[in-house]
């Protein structure tokens, strides 16, 4: 069966740093992008960020510019999401995705997902 696993998640100060990771079973992450979602507590889930299945290209979401950064290891056994200055309002939890007809560009992600993690919490308060 083909999963997503997520770690990395856990409770943070405001200002601190979390790093994702997101690891395939079942399949390696070679030929596919990889996007980062999350979904606050009444709120719908958002993209946060991608990465095309090269590595060439990223994508972040407006909000999190400049403090996050996407990349995957040589081997792209693994994608990371590492997240700097974390504000309360990055609390969700966050899903690493993939997907036989999901893409990354510079400009945004484009199709559908269709392989979920099961997400890890990630938490920011004083």
């Amino acid at each position: 069966q083909l999963q997503l696993v997520e770690s990395g998640g856990g409770l943070v100060q405001p200002g601190g740093s979390l790093t994702l990771s997101c690891a395939a079973s079942g399949f390696t992450l070679d030929y596919y992008a990889i996007g980062w979602f999350r979904q606050a507590p009444g709120k719908e889930r958002e993209g946060v960020s991608c990465i095309s299945s090269a590595g060439a290209s990223t994508y972040y979401t407006d909000s999190v510019k400049g403090r996050f950064t996407i990349s995957r290891n040589n081997a792209k056994t693994t994608v990371y999401l590492q997240m700097n200055r974390l504000k309360p309002e990055d609390t969700a939890v966050y899903f690493c995705a993939a997907g036989y007809n999901y893409y990354c560009s510079f400009s945004g992600d484009s199709g559908s997902p269709n392989f979920w993690g099961q997400g890890t919490q990630v938490s920011v308060s004083s």
